[in-house]
């Protein structure tokens, strides 16, 4: 994965005004200054910067119909899930954006913590016995968007969480009737995507024991947009609000999600086999939801602590990110 970035042995020496390392809250932006670096820590962020900026791939614009197409696509003209919360089919017009090509991976995220002051995540004594700096970091849905609105600081770029409609745009390849989110729409295994044996011989390179929710990144082909492991590897927040019957109400153009909600929307699956993702976890469609602190959700207390969502940023310009 050669445009990953080493970030051990970072060291920064931090001069970090009084501001920065405070709170953030689920309206604004994370209240952290610029980072300020003596000399030794100051050409290893600037290159942790760079590859961030390096690794936005443009999305162009368009317009698209969102949600279930199987009565339109599927031979049969049938849905491709049973789920209700897909449904309608509507269409949906998006400005052009950026993504990252890839999730936010402890590597990612320790920068960010030693920049800023905070604690590390994943550091309970149960998620650090499997913490790999290349695999998805398990984030709440506020330390997601904090990371983007923080790393959009540092670039002077308009950064956060995707909305749910950019997301899925993107997952399709700019809204192609795709069922999967992977080169070409299609699962083939071996390929594409791993079967559970894969993914077991593929942990083990790594001296990984547990393969969910998240392999190391960047392994398998992209999508057509440059866009690495969108449909497995870890479930990723956006910015919508949930509600089930929101795709009946939702705006054309540019579509936040509703104005308020308890729970957020994730999309992308944890870490599976491609032989299970088509059961619907895997498709393109798909979409979860969770309390934007998994921690004080009673479903999620049910599993063990720290696993599971993560998310990757957006730049809300309608330009190509210059490098």
């Amino acid at each position: 994965m050669s445009n990953r970035w080493p970030l051990k042995g970072l060291g920064l020496m931090l001069v970090v005004a009084s501001s920065a390392c405070q709170s953030s809250n689920n309206d604004g932006a994370p209240k952290e200054a610029r980072v300020n670096v003596s000399s030794s820590g100051a050409n290893a962020l600037q290159t942790f910067f760079a590859k961030a900026k390096g690794n936005l791939k443009f999305v162009e614009g368009g317009s698209f119909q969102m949600g279930d197409f199987g009565p339109v696509h599927s031979p049969e003209k049938l849905p491709y899930s049973s789920d209700a919360d897909n449904k309608p089919l509507h269409k949906v017009t998006l400005d052009s954006f950026s993504m990252s090509a890839y999730k936010i991976t402890y590597e990612d995220h320790d920068a960010y913590a030693q920049a800023t002051g905070k604690p590390k995540v994943g550091m309970d004594e149960v998620t650090k016995k499997y913490r790999n700096p290349q695999i998805a970091a398990s984030l709440t849905w506020q330390q997601a968007r904090d990371y983007c609105q923080w790393l959009g600081q540092q670039l002077s770029l308009p950064m956060d969480l995707p909305t749910e409609a950019q997301w899925e745009y993107a997952a399709r390849n700019r809204g192609q009737f795709w069922v999967v989110a992977t080169d070409n729409g299609k699962m083939e295994l071996g390929r594409n995507t791993r079967t559970f044996d894969e993914r077991s011989v593929f942990a083990k390179q790594f001296g990984l024991t547990r393969l969910e929710p998240s392999l190391p990144l960047g392994h398998l082909p992209p999508n057509p947009l440059g866009l690495f492991d969108m449909m497995t590897e870890g479930q990723e927040w956006v910015l919508d609000w949930y509600a089930a019957d929101y795709y009946a109400k939702s705006s054309e153009k540019n579509p936040q999600g509703p104005l308020t909600g308890t729970h957020k929307v994730l999309r992308s699956s944890k870490g599976a086999g491609g032989d299970n993702l088509i059961m619907g976890d895997g498709l393109s469609i798909t979409r979860r939801f969770r309390l934007p602190d998994r921690s004080k959700d009673p479903d999620y207390r049910l599993q063990n602590p720290g696993f599971g969502t993560t998310s990757r940023c957006v730049v809300n310009r309608t330009e190509p990110v210059g490098r």
